[in-house]
């Protein structure tokens, strides 16, 4: 029977700052009534005969808190990112001006800023049960090395209040983020 790799707490915290990143970047793209480039990175432009990211034919800025400037590098391509723009259901308007494309950000309505605040929940959630089942994983690991006598029970308990401790920390990492989002998800 092949022996189980060592245990690394490292790759598992490594793993759980994954899902940490990963929930940053959905808070991202939610729309809080202020502008932010990350609003647009979901977005995808049919051009050149394929389908590219916004940021490949385009330079996204933020003049001003309530305004998003995108500036289309070729000009045959300024109708089509306008289409994405529009079809992306994020309720931006854009005005088009020569090669650049101004976006109003719109205030949010109350019941919209609520409905937000649902969608971080649900992020943050997702990235708790991820965070959980890394925990599960190294968990899992440990008593497989207990079991193939690679480690002591008391080894094993030891790593296993190690990646608990990693646990609760991520988890009150996203706790905050999540806190912190629905703060400013819900300031007028």
């Amino acid at each position: 029977m092949a022996q189980s790799p060592p245990f690394a707490l490292d790759e598992y915290k490594r793993r759980m700052d994954g899902a940490l990143t990963a929930l940053q970047h959905e808070f991202g793209g939610l729309r809080t009534g202020r502008a932010s480039p990350a609003l647009l990175d979901p977005i995808t432009v049919d051009a050149y005969g394929g389908v590219s990211p916004l940021n490949q034919v385009a330079g996204v800025t933020v003049p001003e808190p309530r305004m998003i400037s995108v500036q289309v590098w070729d000009k045959s391509v300024v109708s089509a990112v306008d289409k994405a723009i529009r079809s992306a259901n994020l309720g931006l308007n854009p005005i088009i001006d020569g090669q650049t494309l101004r976006i109003p950000i719109p205030p949010l309505t109350g019941e919209r800023r609520a409905e937000l605040a649902k969608v971080a929940g649900k992020y943050a959630e997702q990235q708790r049960v991820a965070v959980r089942n890394i925990r599960r994983d190294a968990m899992d690991h440990l008593k497989k090395l207990e079991k193939e006598h690679a480690i002591s029970e008391d080894e094993h308990k030891k790593l296993g209040a190690d990646v608990q401790k990693a646990t609760d920390d991520h988890i009150k990492k996203i706790d905050d983020a999540f806190r912190h989002k629905e703060e400013e998800i819900m300031q007028v």
